[in-house]
């Protein structure tokens, strides 16, 4: 509602944002009831639903808001790159409260939440790090203090007069037939593959490749000849194609985490 003030502000004065529209999507308005936190599989097809109608929406003249719990940040880095790939603006607001509110809150619901699976979604909760460039520009509101306010002036100046993030590189390549470069995109890729494949020897869920590289992984394991179709099909489409060499893991794991998400 807020950002609809400042809309409607702006077209008053002829500024910035005038043109623009708010688009809000939440686990009530998709449909996701509170049961599918239970299950890993449908919990995954949930963050699917959520995804695809950001995918939908997302334009430089939509705000588009997606109010979830978003508490996986690979799902979080998945959202920062379709905002990346439409080269518009983006930010997270972290709403918290302390457990124990929560909990008294819920209580009060006429729709409640299981108490056991609040507990659970709170030891699985990966917090949000300002450091990471999908979790910025990070607004943190406290919910359980009455005088907190909502920073909307900042929010508005990330979404909205803030120059966008550059396109990905690969919008942005050269045609080329060096082989220093193939041996290259054939040795990064593989090195990603090996990485992925070493992760789910030992343990689930998403692979750190780098300080701020995450491939997201389904519940399921992704067997190696899935992988190696994904990295067969990102050489194809890259082999007469030039990015500059310590471009090509980040662009792999950006196609990694859409193959998967489209899988």
């Amino acid at each position: 509602e807020q950002l609809k003030t400042k809309i409607q502000s702006a077209k008053d004065k002829g500024e910035v944002g005038q043109n623009y529209d708010v688009i809000y999507h939440s686990d009530e308005t998709l449909g996701i009831s509170h049961e599918v936190y239970s299950d890993s599989t449908l919990e995954k097809n949930a963050r699917g639903t959520q995804i695809s109608a950001v995918k939908r929406d997302i334009s430089r003249s939509n705000i588009v808001i997606l109010d979830s719990m978003a508490y996986i940040k690979g799902f979080r880095y998945q959202l920062f790159c379709e905002a990346k790939a439409t080269v518009t603006p983006h930010c997270v607001v972290h709403v918290i409260a302390p457990v124990e509110q929560c909990l008294e809150w819920n209580n009060n619901r006429e729709d409640k939440w299981d108490e056991e699976l609040i507990k659970q979604l709170v030891m699985r909760y990966e917090e949000p790090n300002s450091d990471t460039r999908w979790d910025s520009p990070l607004f943190t509101i406290a919910s359980d203090d009455p005088k907190e306010t909502l920073p909307i002036d900042e929010i508005w100046d990330t979404l909205v007069l803030k120059r966008p993030p550059p396109p990905n590189a690969a919008t942005l390549i050269k045609p080329t037939s060096g082989n220093s470069f193939l041996q290259e995109l054939d040795k990064k890729t593989q090195e990603v593959i090996t990485k992925i494949l070493q992760h789910q020897q030992i343990t689930t869920g998403d692979v750190i490749i780098d300080k701020d590289l995450v491939v997201q992984l389904p519940a399921t394991s992704v067997s190696t000849a899935q992988l190696q179709r994904i990295r067969r099909s990102y050489i194809s489409l890259n082999r007469m194609r030039s990015v500059e060499t310590d471009r090509i893991i980040p662009l792999f794991v950006d196609y990694i985490n859409r193959s998967l998400n489209n899988d």
